[in-house]
């Protein structure tokens, strides 16, 4: 049998009956130098030297034992929460092991710098038994490799990165694409298994990598077709063309009208707020009628929609309000005479507050540029006032399928059934994850609510991340887990995974995020 580096480990079964694991990287008869380990814990099976790491930079070769490089990260909701120093796995009875009864109930195992259990016939490498107000529960914990997973980006920003469905390449190389834009926010689609897998081997890599940045929080310049080039970094303002984003609008042109119509009565006589999608006039507009303004016989460009509100009034881009003016005049095709007048006062603002300008007409009913009073001022201040601050948002989607499935139960179709029924909490990194419905094991979380640097990767191209699985123990049992393998919280912390034979890298003990609820004994967010 091909000599393997015990990730695979069964040491409780006579060699007679361990299963034979072939390597199908090489030919059968060619010879690995004896100072060399293979390791298995990905298809990749690297030979690895002394005192070197493989190709995924997580295990090393250290004195002839497999080393995980990266120590396992465990949650402490304590007040005496650790300072993030890592340090071996310890003995039962040494400060900061969960000897005591229940002080367990105070841990977490997060599957970060966990292994995995690839290949797929083995155990998670963690499973865990705890106790939450009396009920036993079991959490499994592991690193998936993730070959079908994506981060869906939300970029706050009116700002025109680019045409819907349009490319957004990383280094030359395509990595995703523009999605729909949503209220104020422009919505990026990246990474999936057919950048990672379906292009070239550069496109893969590039893939790749960009993905475990931005799960990771790092900065990552893109560039959209036909759009603009954005760097993007999860809970970072989005700077677009080189310039950073302050602001998210407070609403369309037609909600900002409709939000400040009578903060603006009496002290303006038509108020146009410009704005890529829907641009608002005061006195046409429902809210100007109810306030009985009277029309100021303005005429705008683009589209009429319902009264007050037109669409198209401009090109998209990077001026006022999302769209490719600098001179607000130029939406503005004129005036009726018989409805305007001389000394009629105009305001024309942008969906923020960041643009805005104050006429007056004259007797030829051309509009005049004229100092803004103080009182006006006040109001578009407040409009930006109400403007969130622009902010990227990362969430990571993968789906959890073959070893993630089997380190659980040897039956992975009830692990799929007991989620969906609510019997599961699953969370990433000790995040909370939104399962989406339908088939399968969909998962989305912030990696923002995730430990840092939660993300790995593997050259085949595959993102690592983490997952765990928390329920009672009982239904753990009636869905077929392996209960053999559940070990106490106080057991995990002397020896590390289960399935690793070599020096572990060690643990680390961070504070759960403040906006996380504890994953053992809370309630699953579930579609």
């Amino acid at each position: 049998m091909t000599e393997h580096t015990k990730t695979d480990g069964m040491p409780a079964l006579e060699p007679a009956i361990v299963p034979e694991v072939l390597d199908r990287s090489r030919p059968r008869n060619e010879r690995m130098a004896s100072d060399k380990i293979e390791c298995n814990a990905c298809p990749v099976l690297c030979q690895i030297s002394p005192g070197k790491s493989g190709a995924c930079d997580r295990y090393a070769n250290v004195a002839g034992k497999l080393v995980r490089v990266d120590p396992v990260v465990l949650l402490r909701r304590s007040a005496a929460t650790g300072s993030g120093e890592v340090v071996p796995f310890l003995a039962r009875g040494t400060p900061g092991v969960p000897a005591e009864q229940g002080a367990d109930a105070d841990y977490f195992v997060t599957g970060v710098g966990s292994s995995t259990t690839y290949p797929d016939y083995k155990p998670a490498p963690f499973i865990v038994g705890s106790k939450s107000e009396g009920v036993d529960m079991v959490t499994v914990v592991t690193e998936g490799i993730f070959s079908y997973c994506s981060f869906r980006v939300k970029i706050d920003t009116d700002r025109f990165l680019g045409p819907e469905q349009a490319n957004i390449r990383c280094k030359g190389e395509v990595v995703g694409h523009v999605t729909t834009a949503e209220y104020g926010s422009q919505m990026l689609s990246l990474g999936g298994v057919h950048h990672l897998t379906g292009g070239s081997k550069k496109e893969g890599r590039v893939t790749c990598e960009m993905m475990q940045a931005l799960g990771n929080k790092e900065a990552v310049e893109l560039a959209i077709d036909g759009g603009s080039q954005v760097v993007i970094q999860a809970g970072r303002p989005p700077i677009v063309n080189g310039v950073p984003e302050a602001r998210m609008r407070v609403g369309c042109g037609s909600a900002t009208v409709g939000i400040f119509a009578k903060q603006f009565y009496g002290l303006v006589d038509e108020v146009v707020v410009v704005d890529d999608h829907i641009t608002g006039v005061l006195t046409q507009h429902q809210a100007g009628r109810c306030l009985d303004m009277r029309l100021s016989g303005v005429k705008l460009r683009g589209r009429r929609s319902t009264p007050g509100r037109y669409f198209q009034v401009a090109n998209p881009g990077t001026g006022w309000g999302g769209t490719d003016i600098a001179d607000p005049l130029a939406i503005v095709e004129g005036w009726d005479p018989a409805t305007a007048w001389p000394g009629l006062k105009l305001l024309m603002v942008s969906t923020t507050g960041e643009h805005a300008e104050w006429f007056v007409l004259d007797e030829a009913l051309k509009p005049q540029r004229a100092p803004m009073p103080a009182a006006v001022s006040r109001i578009v201040n407040r409009i930006g006032e109400n403007c969130e601050p622009s902010l990227c948002t990362v969430l990571f989607v993968g789906g959890a399928g073959g070893s993630l499935r089997a380190g659980v139960t040897e039956n992975p179709v009830l692990l799929t059934r007991s989620i969906k029924d609510s019997l599961v909490n699953v969370t990433c990194g000790g995040a909370p994850a939104y399962v989406w419905p339908g088939g399968g094991i969909t998962v989305m979380v912030d990696v923002m609510r995730m430990p840092e640097r939660s993300f790995g990767t593997v050259p085949t191209p595959a993102i690592v991340a983490p997952i765990e699985f928390t329920m009672r123990a009982e239904d753990f049992a009636a869905l077929g887990g392996h209960m053999g393998s559940v070990r106490p919280i106080a057991e995990v912390f002397a020896h590390g995974p289960l399935h690793d034979d070599g020096a572990p890298a060690g643990r680390r003990i961070e504070a759960p995020s403040p906006a996380n609820a504890w994953p053992i004994g809370g309630r699953p967010l579930l579609g």
